[in-house]
């Protein structure tokens, strides 16, 4: 099933911890699809166009199980479909910091975070759409104390 253009349904919910674990990760409602859909059709796939190179999407949908299997937030905005985790600098054609930029530029979203890398290129970057509700155009920016342990700064739009 297309999600959008150049954005399948299966893209958003494969997940190699899911497979190795023997987790299913389909959702199992009609409005996680749907949240798919518009994250496809008002993030994804203006993003791909505007930018005219393949993005890489490393994370989408995360069923409960699966996203305690990876440790992610209790509140995490995959497991409503509404999330998607994007990594351009897979195929080479442009780099994860321009897609941070044209997002934050050009599109509607909730949220963004800056995932890790530095202070040149994120490692990947984290987007949210709603579209049912305000959208907040939130950007973060994911960082590591020294324990290890995950902390964001607001790097635009309101302190969480």
């Amino acid at each position: 099933m297309k999600l959008s253009k150049n954005l399948s349904l299966a893209e958003c919910l494969k997940s190699q911890t899911a497979k190795r674990l023997g987790i299913s990760n389909e959702p199992h409602d009609d409005w996680v699809v749907e949240n798919l859909r518009a994250i496809a059709e008002n993030v994804f796939q203006p993003l791909r166009d505007g930018l005219g190179v393949p993005i890489y999407v490393s994370s989408g949908y995360r069923g409960p199980e699966l996203n305690r299997a990876i440790g992610g937030s209790t509140r995490s905005q995959h497991m409503e479909g509404r999330a998607l985790d994007l990594d351009a600098d897979v195929f080479g054609r442009t780099t994860n910091s321009k897609v941070f930029e044209y997002i934050r530029e050009n599109l509607e979203f909730d949220q963004m975070v800056w995932e890790f890398g530095d202070d040149d290129n994120p490692d990947w970057v984290h987007v949210s759409y709603v579209y049912d509700g305000p959208n907040r155009k939130r950007c973060l920016k994911a960082c590591r104390d020294d324990e290890g342990k995950t902390y964001y700064e607001v790097m635009f739009g309101k302190q969480l």
